[in-house]
């Protein structure tokens, strides 16, 4: 699974990051982690605030940070 944290390293993006790196140790899975910083990339999935999750190039969500429960629940859905 190839997981995208995008934002310019706010504290929020890492934010966002350490709650899905928890919740994709829980499950175990098998996951890649980039961070996007520059804005033409970030502009290219059409988000218009950060941070944003990106998993196997779907966003998932943007401008906040999700509970870790939505997160498991997507991970879970696209781990199939």
């Amino acid at each position: 699974m190839e997981i995208k944290i995008l934002g310019g390293g706010c504290p929020n993006c890492e934010r966002l990051e350490a709650v899905t790196r928890n919740v994709v140790e829980a499950l175990g899975i098998d996951a890649t982690f980039t961070k996007v910083k520059a804005m033409p990339d970030i502009m290219a999935y059409d988000v218009m605030s950060t941070p944003a999750l990106v998993v196997n190039e779907k966003v998932l969500s943007s401008g906040r940070i999700p509970s870790k429960d939505e997160i498991r629940g997507w991970l879970e859905d696209l781990a199939g």
